[in-house]
């Protein structure tokens, strides 16, 4: 593959089975080209996400779309973070097709699109290092025994008056309305422009903490899903802009409060089948539901390193806050790392279970690979799913605790380096080029946390000691 050889005949490569096709996808690449035209489409941004799970991008105007749908584009992989080694630098961002969609908030006139890409090598493989290959990759493992992951996220969020957080735009509350929830307005917007770029939204709400939000999106596979989350996270941020607002995502932007979860709602299918479904099962649970369930909670240490990849992270896994500190399940506590939503017998479609730990700063893709390959290799092991927890964990001693083996989520950044850096599941799960370059980057932060004298210390201890 010659990525942007102008004149030179090439070979296209299908993006979503990673094989070479002369024709395959030829109806999407001219659906592209012809909406182009149509929408009086000047720029193409291709937009990629690098290990940390933030967002690239390079522009292409409409006279090199076709080449790039061919050939890809060439970018400079030493320049972005977890990407390559100085020498393997050159790499190639290959669209796809069926992303295309318009940004609404750009002009209409010389309008702008975007598509996401999957990165190849120079040769055309596909890179180890790209998360969106990483996720593919789990999935084809879950494909190989007929099921299709599906996830719906929860993800919160802080409007600011600008990027210094000092000041909320509102003093409301959880579900409050107009005039205490000044964001009302905001996420009217949000939603519109995620719905008009064919992302569904399910609810929008004011959550618990002053300025704080969430806004749902619907069900669908994991793959567009984190496609979703990419483009969500921009959206929010670009309309929060253009109101002169600040939106971040931030896990947690002021002590006293809540911090920002991304809540997943997680279910595998067989075809049209629910493989977690069960409506003989008290809680309309299957036996695979269980097994996924235990995988999900042996492996929770080790999978927080992608869940929750930032120092920030641990300051919202605290004690009363709502937010998961131990590996428990149950039906109710909102505080547990695994929670059974409500069943439904008459849908049993709709079983479903929540995993709670996760921030809205994460790497999308990474982290969904991460617990889909931790839930199935408990339903590999048919690992046995412990008892619920019937009561809030603050409320059980320590030796219950071991007596139950009930195990703590990692506490700091630290922790998580540890556990992940030992995980023979997410090193095959994620790839050695992932783990090696996500724990060297981790480890420089957390050592440059570690060296960081704070405001707090500074003003305890300055004058006193």
């Amino acid at each position: 593959m010659h990525a942007r050889n102008i004149g030179e005949t090439s070979t296209a490569y299908d993006p979503r089975t990673m094989t070479t096709a002369s024709g395959a996808d030829y109806d999407q690449r001219q659906h592209v080209i012809q909406a182009c035209y149509d929408h009086d489409v000047k720029f193409i941004r291709l937009w990629f996400t690098d290990i940390l799970g933030m967002l690239k991008s390079v522009a292409i105007t409409i006279e090199e779309l076709e080449h790039a749908l061919d050939d890809g584009v060439t970018f400079d992989g030493a320049s972005i973070e977890g990407f390559a080694r100085v020498d393997e630098a050159d790499m190639v961002a290959v669209p796809d097709p069926s992303t295309f969609q318009l940004l609404p908030w750009r002009p209409r006139e010389r309008a702008v699109a975007r598509m996401l890409c999957d990165i190849r090598r120079p040769g055309g493989d596909p890179f180890e290092g790209d998360p969106r290959w990483v996720l593919r990759r789990a999935l084809a493992r879950a494909a190989e025994q007929g099921l299709t992951f599906y996830v719906s996220p929860e993800i919160e969020f802080f409007y600011f008056r600008d990027s210094g957080g000092t000041e909320p735009l509102d003093r409301g509350g959880y579900f409050d309305l107009t005039p205490l929830d000044s964001g009302t307005d905001l996420r009217r917007e949000t939603v519109l422009t995620l719905e008009s770029m064919g992302i569904g939204v399910a609810l929008s709400h004011h959550e618990a903490a002053p300025s704080q939000h969430e806004i749902d999106l619907r069900y669908t596979d994991a793959l567009t899903m984190a496609d979703s989350i990419m483009t969500y996270r921009l959206v929010v941020k670009e309309v929060a802009m253009r109101h002169g607002a600040y939106a971040t995502f931030m896990p947690k932007p002021r002590r006293d409060v809540n911090g920002s979860g991304m809540h997943l709602q997680l279910s595998l299918f067989r075809g049209e089948d629910n493989a977690f479904a069960d409506v003989d099962d008290a809680l309309g649970l299957s036996p695979l539901a269980r097994n996924f369930m235990a995988g999900l909670l042996d492996h929770a240490s080790e999978t927080m390193l992608v869940t929750n990849q930032w120092v920030n992270s641990y300051r919202r896994l605290v004690p009363g806050f709502e937010a998961p500190t131990h590996a428990t399940w149950s039906t109710t506590n909102h505080a547990d790392l695994l929670r059974v939503p409500n069943y439904k017998p008459d849908d049993p479609g709709a079983t479903r279970i929540e995993y709670r730990v996760p921030d809205p700063a994460c790497n999308p893709y990474l982290a969904f690979a991460a617990l889909l390959s931790a839930g199935l290799d408990g339903v590999d092991r048919e690992a046995a799913l412990p008892a619920a927890l019937d009561r809030d964990v603050r409320e059980i001693d320590s030796d219950e605790l071991g007596q139950r083996a009930i195990a703590p989520l990692p506490s700091s950044l630290g922790e998580a380096i540890a556990a992940f850096a030992d995980s023979a599941l997410l090193r095959d799960a994620l790839g050695d080029h992932v783990c090696d370059s996500l724990v060297a980057n981790k480890r420089h932060e957390w050592g440059e946390y570690r060296t960081h004298v704070s405001e707090f210390e500074l003003e305890r201890y300055l004058g006193v000691l």
